[in-house]
């Protein structure tokens, strides 16, 4: 059938189309929609007041004597300056290094706590409970989320569950927790943490072929047989409201991150949809050439559950190496 073809090409998605679920409050799309507000989230100045705030700035300046312009722009130079080497510095050691996106706040980086596993569309948590049972052998609390339904219901609701889970988690004392998303687990990772405070709850997240700028799939999908394409498959077309509303390209505000993925991938299309800027960005035969890992077996790979186990450790975040190929 078409449908099978369009949609159903991994053994782990579901066909069944979910009971409705209740719409959010408000959705990320809804929220982007909206005009921006005159004031700041932070409480910071109206665009009107920071132009009156620019007038009086120049006029200050110009009432300045030649030689008090020349230090004062002498000293805005060598601002400028440092700030470019320190960013430079910066794009240079992110991709071997720690990501970009990583900074000083957040959770204690040698504190572990639980590890949360979210699963794609469909809701199969079979090859999570594979990487979940690695972890538990390191002595880690590791859980896999249960989403609600078929698993193809929005992926806002299934980022509610997942904060749920992490709330009761630092109820109990937890320091913090790391969040592991596989496919479409990935992008309600994303979804938590932008909605959430992930980067003050979340010590690292982990995420395996997630379509964080959609696939080609679920376009195909929502085109040739939108019966087929129930709300998760609609928000994973690229260019969809929800994918838009993310800044997927701003990496400000996220926690340390690693993004795995696939050349072999042929749900995620094109594989390197999973790319996310801040994010440690690794192709997975970018490390190990030879590998042949599919979108299903990027839970399951010897290879990828080196890279994750190394990930989920206290030393810091870094690149993955040729000792994780086996």
């Amino acid at each position: 059938m078409v449908a099978d073809a369009a949609i159903a090409v991994d053994e782990n998605y579901a066909r069944v189309a979910p009971p409705a679920l209740p719409a959010p409050a408000a959705s990320l799309g809804e929220r982007a929609a909206l005009p921006p507000p005159i004031v700041s989230y932070r409480g910071g100045m109206s665009w009107p007041g920071k132009r009156r705030e620019r007038a009086g700035l120049a006029a200050r300046f110009a009432g300045l004597s030649r030689r008090r312009r020349l230090l004062l722009v002498s000293v805005a130079l060598v601002v400028v300056a440092a700030a470019a080497t320190v960013a430079a510095v910066t794009t240079a050691t992110g991709h071997a290094g720690e990501p970009s996106a990583a900074s000083a706040v957040g959770p204690a980086q040698d504190r572990l706590g639980p590890v949360i596993l979210v699963p794609g569309y469909g809701g199969s948590t079979g090859a999570l409970d594979v990487l979940a049972s690695r972890i538990r052998a390191t002595g880690r609390t590791a859980v896999v989320l249960q989403l609600p339904g078929t698993g193809t219901g929005s992926l806002l609701a299934d980022a509610a569950l997942l904060n749920t889970a992490v709330e009761a988690d630092l109820r109990q004392g937890a320091p913090s927790v790391d969040v592991i998303g596989y496919s479409a687990g990935g992008v309600v990772a994303l979804i938590w943490a932008r909605l959430d405070d992930g980067i003050a709850r979340a010590r690292r997240i982990i995420t395996l072929g997630s379509p964080f700028h959609g696939t080609k799939l679920a376009a195909a999908a929502e085109a040739l047989v939108p019966d087929a394409c129930p709300a998760a498959c609609q928000q994973l077309v690229p260019g969809s409201q929800l994918l838009e509303s993310l800044d997927v390209a701003d990496p400000a505000g996220l926690p340390r991150w690693m993004s795995v993925w696939t050349s072999d991938d042929q749900v995620v299309t094109p594989p390197d949809s999973a790319r996310l800027p801040g994010a440690l960005d690794v192709q997975v035969q970018s490390v190990c050439p030879a590998a042949r890992v599919s979108h299903s077996q990027l839970p399951t790979s010897p290879v990828v559950i080196a890279m994750v186990l190394q990930a989920l450790g206290r030393s810091p975040l870094t690149w993955p190496t040729a000792a994780d190929c086996g």
